[in-house]
């Protein structure tokens, strides 16, 4: 792989580990840098946990080279994103991340050779100043329309056109495209120039869905941070607050820490836990209550820690019929972590994972497993009655990360218990990325 570097690259990796000038992650120790990234709260408290931040330019030149490699095995000239994951993934580049997934006004391309154009929002070129993999920076993928009105097939045009050049002058005679997801418009304007547009999601779900070891560093301290928070709201939960002053807490937590959103509000408290995928809301927290969460936080540096956990509101006992459910969920998660290990395939995965008890199978969760990495990424891996033949070809591979999850409750029940671990499948076998406790009140 031959991957160009811009002559304005602004960091000089001979000097990335002076510590006077570099934090421990590669990144300028500049107060007045444009990039995201973590906090010294968060530097001190991995620091403590003895876990190892990431070295940000090796992770980047890592993601890029598995783009590469997945655009080659294919054949595939290049691959056009929007998902602004996926321009993450390729770019490090952040921007406005939130308003860009139903705003799609920034744009990257790949080809299979490395080359890298991103296509910003205007006025944003100092955004990418940083990361030297980023060949060219441009403007002009906001063919929307709310950007374009009616000159949106125009504007599509116009972008298609720019594609099409890229293609010519970085591809040769290769017309094969891979594009993750882009307007219609943009469809109709590359077809017109006879660009073949290919799945551009397996390109991207693949090459995100093996994690080298600063992958993994990252996402541990995304997990660290994700865990201090859940430890704050956890202090400060008690009898009289509300569903959402507890969500605040843990969004509190992960913003100080240089994490980056929360993707859902998935908290609930009493019968609001059942039926589950109730979203946080004014209700008066009392003692005794069930509190259950899912945490589906994008933490520092993008990574997604997705932890679930039920807690007692205040310090009363939890009811039998509390107990039982907890323990019942708890071996469930943790029978289906023990099956984890390289070579096992994913059909084979969906048939041996512990099946939910009758009374439990309606509300079942989606999915027995699912990867994660910046978000909720490939595979979906569901409970044997909801499996449809073919959707899978895939084993478990070191690398990959998964996230064993659990819903109990049954249909009119008082309450429902929510749990999940995120796990790291290792050479050897697996290695669980979770370290908060489970609460021992629902366990004597």
């Amino acid at each position: 792989m031959n991957i160009q570097t811009g002559s304005n690259r602004k960091i000089d990796p001979s000097r990335r580990r002076a510590t006077t000038l570099f934090k421990p992650d590669g990144t300028p120790r500049d107060n007045d840098r444009v990039e995201t990234g973590p906090t010294d709260l968060a530097f001190t408290e991995w620091a403590d946990l003895r876990i190892t931040p990431p070295d940000m330019p090796s992770l980047r030149e890592y993601r890029l080279s598995r783009i590469v490699d997945q655009l080659q095995k294919r054949d595939l000239a290049g691959v056009l994103t929007f998902d602004p994951l996926n321009i993450r993934y390729i770019t490090d580049s952040t921007n406005m991340q939130l308003w860009t997934t139903h705003n799609p006004a920034r744009a990257s391309f790949v080809s299979a050779e490395g080359y890298v154009v991103l296509w910003d929002f205007h006025g944003s070129e100092h955004l990418t100043a940083h990361l030297p993999l980023v060949r060219e920076v441009r403007h002009g993928a906001s063919f929307f329309y709310f950007e374009s009105a009616g000159l949106v097939d125009e504007h599509a045009a116009r972008f298609a056109a720019e594609v099409d050049d890229l293609m010519r002058a970085h591809c040769g005679t290769n017309r094969r495209l891979a594009v993750d997801r882009m307007e219609r418009a943009g469809h109709v304007a590359l077809d017109r120039l006879g660009v073949d547009i290919s799945n551009g999601q397996e390109v991207t779900e693949f090459a995100r869905v093996i994690k080298d070891d600063n992958e993994i560093n990252a996402m541990r301290c995304a997990v660290a941070a994700c865990e201090s928070a859940m430890h704050e709201m956890e202090a400060m939960v008690r009898p009289g607050i509300t569903e959402v002053d507890a969500w605040a807490i843990l969004q509190h937590g992960n913003h100080i820490r240089g994490g980056e959103w929360i993707e859902t509000r998935i908290l609930s408290s009493g019968p609001r836990t059942n039926p589950w995928f109730q979203e946080a809301g004014p209700r008066v927290m009392a003692h005794g209550d069930i509190l259950a969460f899912d945490t589906d936080l994008i933490g520092p540096y993008g990574y997604c820690a997705d932890l679930s956990r039920t807690w007692i509101v205040g310090d009363a006992e939890p009811t039998a019929y509390e107990k039982r459910i907890y323990r019942d969920a708890l071996d469930h998660i943790r029978t289906n972590t023990a099956l984890l290990r390289p070579g096992l395939a994913i059909d084979d995965l969906t048939r041996m994972a512990q099946p939910l008890p009758g009374k439990y199978a309606q509300q079942r969760y989606g999915v027995v497993y699912h990867g994660v990495g910046l978000c909720d990424e490939y595979p979906s891996v569901r409970y044997a009655q909801d499996r449809e033949a073919g959707m899978h070809d895939t084993v478990l591979e070191p690398g990959m990360t998964l996230c064993v999850e659990v819903y109990y409750g049954e249909v009119g029940g008082p309450c429902g218990i929510k749990l999940e671990d995120q796990v790291l499948i290792t050479e050897t076998g697996h290695e669980n990325l979770t370290r908060y406790p489970f609460d021992d009140r629902f366990l004597t």
